[in-house]
């Protein structure tokens, strides 16, 4: 390995390497390429289906029941259009807040981003910071990194000038610089930022429950067609192939869930869109569902329930030492090279001392909770938490418990006359001042939990913090905090905590690991959980959770390994992401009733018309009318409305519980429509526009039923399909096109059909609302499915899906 100067890269190097390709090129996928966007709405199966379809079609002359095909393609032109105009407008914010690093190049230090680093760059690291590439470090000052994500190994690694560190991992202590040695796809430095996703990709109820529909869907429609054509032409009375060819693409089109698919990645895009106007940043798609699912945020307090802006409030001497010499030795800590926010509000109220030589450090990290610096003939300082630096009997925890359970936070300082030796504690320090630091609890703090709380959802507070200040702070904003657990005197594994975290709510002294060790054992209690965090001690607790919300002003791995990112840092934006959630997810639900309401009359008539050895009752543009006014175009809209309904789990079994009766119903009454036309003589079209009407009605009842509660806006889109459909049956040129013909005294009598399926489905979604289980259970889950959960709780009692 050639060993690039301190200085680093010259331009002319860099550029030679950009050409000959060695750079990081790191692909964040925020959002699909238009290339992956046209394949994901144009080659899916149901189209390649109704492509066929429309072909057979169209070969009998009778364009007119290809009709199909052009809803078809609308729908594939309005899906890529908006997923294009989404794309770009994710990608311009994702490109706004990406990952950056800190690279020397000509003699001078820069940042860029991650795909712009190059091989054998002197890329510079500090506290927070998620290594880029794999490389050799060439500085080091206290540089700690947890490799965790790789390695499995929990504790945080230390790192000197030779050792090797890998992209991915996160740095929690200390800074340093190293050399790239391997960048690209040469390192593991393409999965940074999604390695750790990928581990825990996000899941979707609805996605997994619209998968298997599709499957079973497509294995029916090739075990049905070969009956389906058989019986076409057996029961085939004009001896014309072209009325049994169109009846079987009718009967098919029927079975064809063809905008399902499309509107449920077009509602989860489109609610990533809407939030990205509120500030919140969707890093995965399902996600957007993923938090509606959630029944237990952990918090954690500096950055959440606080600003994080922390301030200097006071100083109490406790020792002996001269006042005036605390004050220098507080002024020279806070002078360190990458200082941390308890540092920084040192510094504000500290200026730095003159003739304080700084001659070794001991960075702060999470884990330890305390940070050294010693100095030339004034020995070593160390700041950090009291109930860590105080010995078990000290009488100053009395006063640190007083003061921390203001509300604030409280450090220590001590002095030892010994120089540094690593990570040890002397012996002989001395107590010199106790320093409380003020933080601004967020205005909206209190509203945004007390929503929560409304809505069901748990709240839990876990901080590194003393828990005497971090339950004042919760008490402040309206938790009942109870008597905060100090995380110390618990395990660190998640057998360990099942019961303490389900029990209790406030926890302090809360270590990384412990973090994520209660992240696991709540989801082994049977809760769906979301951690929010903005600093690198959150990073493996928002790895592991089922949804990561991470601040825009946190740590860069944070960011990074989170699956929401609020840009603008403000808590208060988690319930618009609650409610974009569980608009999603009511919306879809709704969509999926109407459309395997359709699939499964179709089936139905498919079996009777066999089994009876009668024509199939429709052409394929009778279907596409009653599809267009009775799914298609209220489907989308409906996808896209307002819906505060909470979250329930198992949305297949309650989709499926409504649709079978409620689409047998429907394929009952249109059979019985049809044999009375036809057992009382009329003409095939006018039999075939019984069935029309009688389908009509039973299916826009459906969706009454589908749209409760029926707002002002759903009353209009029901009595506008409502209106549109009488309109296609009553003038004489629309009509003529779909080939209706009105079955003169048959009309009320297939009215009366279509009224009497209506009231059928009305029972049903009536029983389906009384035996909807309105309890929050909580189960817990066996160990081997502990590692992926799966579904989740309801947050609360919820209306049936019709209401």
């Amino acid at each position: 390995m050639a060993v690039t100067p301190e200085g680093g890269l010259t331009a002319a190097e860099v550029a030679e390497r950009i050409q000959a390709g060695q750079v990081n090129g790191v692909d964040e996928g925020t959002s699909r390429t238009v290339k992956d966007i046209v394949r994901a709405n144009v080659l899916t199966r149901f189209n390649a289906i109704l492509g066929v379809l429309a072909v057979a079609v169209l070969a009998t002359g009778r364009i007119g029941d290809a009709a199909f095909a052009v809803v078809l393609v609308l729908n594939a032109v309005i899906g890529i259009g908006q997923e294009v105009r989404a794309k770009r407008t994710l990608d311009r914010l994702a490109l706004l807040h990406a990952p950056t690093a800190s690279v020397i190049r000509d003699g001078s230090t820069s940042e860029v981003v991650l795909a712009d680093v190059v091989l054998d760059d002197l890329i510079e690291l500090s506290s927070g910071d998620q290594v880029p590439a794999d490389g050799e470090v060439r500085a080091s000052s206290g540089l700690e990194v947890d490799e965790s994500a790789l390695t499995g190994e929990s504790d945080p690694m230390p790192k000197v000038v030779g050792d090797q560190v890998l992209s991915g991992t996160i740095v929690v202590a200390g800074r340093g610089c190293f050399q790239a040695t391997a960048v690209g796809p040469d390192a593991y430095a393409r999965r940074i930022a999604s390695e750790v996703k990928v581990f825990t990709r996000t899941r979707s109820e609805i996605q997994d429950a619209i998968n298997t529909l599709l499957r079973y869907i497509t294995w029916i429609l090739v075990g049905i067609t070969p009956l389906l054509l058989w019986s076409q032409f057996r029961t085939d009375e004009t001896g014309n192939w072209r009325d049994p060819v169109t009846g079987t693409v009718a009967a098919m089109v029927g079975m064809v869930p063809e905008g399902l698919v499309l509107l449920t990645s077009l509602a989860f895009l489109l609610a990533a869109l809407a939030l990205t106007r509120r500030q919140v940043l969707v890093q995965e798609l399902p996600a957007v569902e993923g938090l509606a699912r959630v029944d237990v945020v952990c918090l954690d307090k500096t950055g959440t329930l606080t600003v994080g802006d922390i301030v200097f409030d006071a100083l109490e001497e406790v020792g002996d030492l001269d006042g005036e010499q605390v004050g220098a030795a507080i002024g020279a800590m806070a002078d360190a090279p990458d200082p941390n926010a308890s540092l920084k509000a040192l510094g504000a109220a500290y200026a730095v001392p003159q003739g304080w030589a700084r001659s070794g450090e001991v960075p702060f990290s999470s884990a330890r909770k305390w940070s050294a610096a010693a100095f030339e003939g004034r020995g070593s300082w160390f700041l950090g938490a009291p109930d860590v630096l105080l010995g078990p009997d000290d009488e100053l925890r009395a006063r640190v418990a007083e003061l921390a359970g203001t509300g604030r936070r409280v450090l220590l300082v001590q002095h030892s006359p010994s120089p540094l030796a690593g990570e040890h504690l002397p012996d002989d320090r001395s107590s010199a001042a106790l320093i409380t630091l003020g933080e601004q609890v967020r205005p909206d703090a209190a509203e945004t939990l007390g929503y929560f709380a409304e809505q069901g959802v748990t709240i839990k507070v876990i901080s590194g913090d003393n828990p005497a200040t971090v339950g004042a702070i919760a008490r402040e904003v309206g938790i009942d905090a109870g008597e905060p657990v100090d995380a110390r005197t618990l395990g660190e594994e998640a057998d360990d905590l099942i019961d303490v975290v389900e029990e209790r709510t406030v926890f302090g002294r809360v270590s990384p690991h412990q973090k994520r060790a209660m992240v696991r054992a709540l989801q082994a209690n049977g809760h769906v959980v979301a951690m929010t965090g903005d600093g690198v001690n959150d990073a493996l607790a928002l790895k592991d959770a089922d949804i990561g919300v991470a601040m825009g002003n946190g740590a860069a791995a944070t960011r990074a390994i989170a699956q929401l990112v609020l840009l603008d840092g403000q808590f208060s934006r988690m319930p618009d992401v609650l409610a974009e959630g569980r608009r999603v997810i009511g919306n879809i639900e709704r969509v999926a009733s109407l459309f395997l309401a359709k699939n499964v009359y179709s089936l139905m008539l498919v079996l009777l018309v066999s089994v009876a050895g009668l024509p199939y009752p429709f052409r394929p543009r009778h279907l596409t009318l009653v599809s267009a006014l009775t799914i298609g175009i209220p489907a989308f809209l409906l996808a896209l409305g307002p819906n505060l309904q909470r979250y329930r789990p198992g949305f297949l079994q309650r989709v499926l519980k409504f649709a079978i009766p409620a689409g047998l119903i429907t394929g009952l009454s249109i059979f019985s429509a049809y044999l009375l036309a036809r057992t009382e003589g009329h003409a095939p079209d006018e039999r075939r526009t019984a069935a029309t009407i009688a389908a009509l009605v039973v299916a826009l009842w459906i969706l009454v039923v589908l749209a409760r509660p029926l707002r002002a806006w759903k009353l209009a889109l029901v009595a506008s399909m409502a209106g549109i459909a009488a309109a296609a049956i009553a003038i004489p040129p629309v009509r003529d096109a779909f080939e209706l013909s009105i079955p003169g005294v048959l009309l009320p009598q297939v009215l009366a059909i279509g009224a009497a399926g209506a009231l059928g489905v009305e029972l049903v979604a009536r029983w389906v609302a009384r035996t909807e289980p309105g309890e929050r259970r909580v189960r817990r889950r066996p160990r081997a499915e502990r590692a992926e959960p799966t579904g989740g709780t309801p947050a609360g009692g919820a209306p049936a899906p019709q209401r």
